[in-house]
């Protein structure tokens, strides 16, 4: 079964809906590849003016799958494409976001989020670090607050995700974020395919050099966490439903 539906197309704009809400739109190494080749065919498509990434179920996507996680340096390239598509990407988060669901989100262009989406960095309750997200999250978000979630693991809410500008915007009801993506995706449609791509550049140029002077060192770098004994203990924790051994 494959966890990506079948693309949808409405006046230039493609939706690419992540699809498997059995294990909460995790990070697969098929969900990474499905994602990838079907960007490649938007940015080939001279009728796609943009990408609208949502999703099924009450996730949008809950980070790496743990049994059975991309390679890193996949799903580097997996945000770094998103970054560099010449076209925007839009997400639109009707659920929760957690660990590298917020990469995924970071990524893209322009957000709206509803009252049901939550988000949460967890890594560090794992043993683990935000490490190959930072590229896109932290160009991207409030220092002080990024500092706070990235230690903690808190989770926090839409509107609070608007204010340290992690998304764009944030509606009060589930209702209200397709009133929202009106405005955003007509402004897209009325602008030319140069227009677009020639601005996505210029907005999304620290984001791009933030993956070329860091991807290889974070990917390294989360390579050997994940292959820690403390990480193994805090993903087997997770698994088994049960506090790891060095909580207090």
């Amino acid at each position: 079964m494959t966890p990506l539906a079948e693309p949808t197309h409405d006046r230039g704009i493609t939706t690419l809906t992540l699809d498997s809400p059995a294990n909460r739109n995790a990070l697969s190494a098929q969900l990474v590849g499905e994602l990838s080749t079907a960007l490649d065919a938007c940015a080939a498509d001279d009728t796609v003016r943009a990408v609208v990434l949502t999703h099924t179920g009450n996730t949008f996507c809950a980070g790496a799958d743990l049994t059975g996680p991309p390679d890193p340096a996949a799903f580097v390239a997996l945000m770094r494409q998103i970054v560099a598509l010449p076209k925007p990407v839009v997400a639109r988060v009707t659920g929760h976001v957690r660990a590298g669901g917020l990469g995924l989100l970071s990524a893209c262009d322009i957000s709206v989020a509803g009252p049901g989406a939550s988000f949460a960095l967890t890594e560090s309750r794992l043993g683990l670090a935000p490490a190959v997200i930072s590229m896109p999250l932290l160009p991207r978000t409030d220092p002080r607050a990024a500092a706070r979630y990235y230690l903690t693991g808190e989770r926090f809410d839409a509107t609070e995700a608007a204010r340290i500008s992690l998304i764009t915007i944030a509606v009060g009801s589930a209702e209200d974020i397709d009133k929202a993506l009106v405005p955003v995706l007509d402004g897209l449609r009325r602008a030319s395919p140069q227009g677009l791509a020639a601005s996505k550049e210029l907005v999304t140029a620290t984001v791009r050099m933030s993956f070329d002077q860091y991807a290889e060192d974070l990917i390294a770098r989360s390579a050997a966490l994940f292959a820690s004994a403390e990480a193994r203990e805090g993903m087997t924790a997770f698994l088994e439903r049960r506090d790891p051994a060095w909580v207090l």
